[in-house]
């Protein structure tokens, strides 16, 4: 039997980013706010060093993830295979604990390209309609570029991101990327220096007639206190980031930018250790009435609340909908419902470049997203797609985030994968060896969805997540053509021998191999009920006072890194409904 606790004006689902800042603007506006978190709260103080450069316990065995014993998704290729669940993940990182995904995360702080919010009508109008393959379901945002700018910005605010505008209110500038959309004002902070890998990226790309700039960071260069009043301290390239808490308080996180302030907040309260099972509704199914969840000892409680915030990792997101009821189910076979629809990934390719013991690389100096140079050459739309057939682009990256024994050593093609000359070619090459790869997207198509697993369950007798996904052709001709671009800047630095890792038409998606860990789509927000789940403040069709947010609203996903996207639609959302739902609560956007 369930114990209904005291209603309060706000719960939230999940403390990651999304949640923290919807936590935080809701808190300043005078509303009860109750997070509930499923996993245990985490500090920057607990990453003191050196346990928080611990490569076996937080690279190897995933301390800061969930335990797949217990939960875990289960996947497949085509909707015509049995899925199965998986007890390994490195596709994707699924998170636990305060603070998300944005503890783990390496920083990389981009914007969209301004077409990537209107792509499908974008592409539509250059190269035609039937320029698309009949299966891919691209949608538009329904906000522009200009409208989201403003967010963006408070978004890097808060971070105190590093970085080198290229173009500030239309005026393009020496040094940054000549192709981001146009900007108020410069990054918070500096970019961090180039790593020695990244100098030499960056000469063979001007060489070949390029303009490198430095890769948008949410690692601070310089102390910066954003505005809630907390301060972040400058990076030491330490290259302990990704999969990794920030011991230096530099990265960018809930920890590091938000919650030491929003933990004084008397209006806010935070539950651990709390795993809600559904949001609850009306009998008329038209309003959220709050949450059931269970906690630590396996007690079950329902939290009642005004206002329902669903912001929890993007996989999560599109399951809590589904076992809820709200929205319409998505259909493949019909193209018809909502829920779950257009779920993507990303496609990158990497080169280990490879030089002789007089260059010294010095690998281990490096950051999650610091100390890379970058073009953006053939990302998004920025070239011609019209002669390749493919729609969407990568963008192009040298020089190494760290230097972790484990998991950043490479050696050469032809060494064997263990033994003595393994050993030897590792000890020899581990000082003189950096990396490039390309960053791409990855489109949405008919048959890439997410439902209900029809058998598997986890430990709490809910249904797994099933996510039916592979590769298109769309996307091995997009990798084809940016990695020979990027094999000519790879031979331009005139190694003394690269290999690389890339893939080709007749290769599966694969969860146990790690690229990016960038998963989208499920909720994707819309202008039209009938195609999307929720509206551009985030805001369900269904249900006017839930929210939902995270990178399940992407109806297709960019070449860029996701993270400074959400945080844009997150802070909208917030301002919407501060300043417009709290004063008059229901449908911000008419259907």
């Amino acid at each position: 039997m369930a114990t209904t606790l005291k209603p309060v004006d706000v719960v939230v689902i999940g403390l990651g980013w999304t949640g923290s800042i919807l936590a935080m603007e809701l808190a300043l506006a005078g509303q009860k706010v109750v997070a509930l978190e499923r996993g245990a709260y985490r500090d920057t103080t607990d990453f003191d060093y050196p346990q928080a450069a611990d490569e076996l316990r937080y690279g190897i065995r995933g301390d800061l993830f969930q335990r797949l014993s217990t939960d875990t998704v289960s996947i497949r290729h085509d909707m015509d295979s049995v899925a199965v669940p998986y007890r390994q993940l490195n596709a994707f990182l699924l998170p636990n604990n305060v603070g998300g995904a944005g503890v783990h995360w390496n920083g990389e702080h981009w914007r969209p390209s301004p077409e990537d919010l209107n792509f499908l009508s974008h592409n539509v109008e250059r190269y035609g309609k039937k320029f698309l393959p009949e299966d891919m379901t691209i949608q538009d945002y329904p906000v522009s570029y200009d409208e989201l700018e403003p967010y963006l910005d408070e978004f890097e605010r808060l971070c105190g991101t590093a970085g080198t505008a290229g173009n500030i209110n239309g005026t393009l500038h020496d040094g940054g990327n000549p192709y981001e959309g146009r900007r108020t004002r410069d990054y918070p902070t500096p970019a961090l220096p180039h790593t020695e890998g990244a100098l030499r990226f960056a000469k063979a790309a001007k060489e070949l007639g390029y303009s490198p700039f430095p890769q948008p960071s949410a690692n601070c260069s310089v102390p910066w206190t954003n505005q809630y009043g907390v301060r972040l301290g400058p990076c030491n390239l330490c290259g302990f980031c990704e999969r990794y808490g920030c011991y230096l308080y530099s990265k960018g996180s809930p920890q590091t930018t938000i919650l030491p302030a929003l933990m004084q907040k008397p209006n806010f309260e935070m539950r651990t250790h709390s795993n809600v099972t559904k949001i609850n509704l009306s009998a008329d199914g038209k309003r959220a009435t709050g949450v059931t969840y269970v906690d630590a000892s396996g007690k079950e409680f329902i939290q009642p609340a005004e206002l329902v915030i669903l912001s929890s990792f993007q996989i999560n997101n599109v399951r809590m909908m589904l076992v809820s009821g709200i929205g319409k189910p998505y259909d493949p076979k019909t193209g018809e419902g909502v829920i779950g629809k257009n779920f993507a990934y990303q496609m990158m390719s990497e080169f280990g470049v490879f030089y002789d013991k007089d260059v010294a690389i010095n690998p281990f100096i490096g950051a999650g997203s610091g100390g890379q140079a970058i073009i953006d050459d053939f990302n998004a739309d920025h070239f011609d797609h019209g002669p390749y057939g493919f729609v969407g682009g990568a963008y192009i990256l040298g020089g190494t985030t760290g230097g972790r024994p484990l998991q950043q050593l490479n050696v050469p093609p032809g060494v064997p994968a263990w033994g003595a000359e393994w050993k030897k070619a590792a000890k020899d090459h581990y000082l003189h060896t950096t990396r490039v790869q390309t960053h791409g997207s990855v489109m949405a198509y008919r048959g890439a969805y997410i439902d209900l697993d029809p058998t598997y369950r986890n430990a709490l007798g809910v249904p797994l997540a099933r996510i039916t996904f592979d590769w298109h052709d769309n996307e091995y001709k997009m990798t084809k053509f940016v990695t020979e671009k990027a094999r000519q800047i790879v031979e331009k630095m005139n190694p003394k021998a690269y290999s690389l890792t890339m893939r080709k038409p007749g290769d599966h998606f694969n969860t146990r191999q790690y690229q990016t860990t960038h998963i989208t789509g499920g909720v994707i927000t819309g202008a039209d009920p009938r195609t999307s789940a929720v509206n551009r403040y985030g805001q369900s069709w269904d249900v006017p006072n839930l929210f939902v947010f995270g990178a399940s609203a992407f109806p297709q996903n960019l070449g860029y890194n996701p993270t400074g996207l959400i945080g844009g639609l997150t802070y909208m959302g917030a301002h919407a409904i501060r300043d417009q739902y709290l004063k008059a609560p229901g449908p911000l956007v008419q259907a």
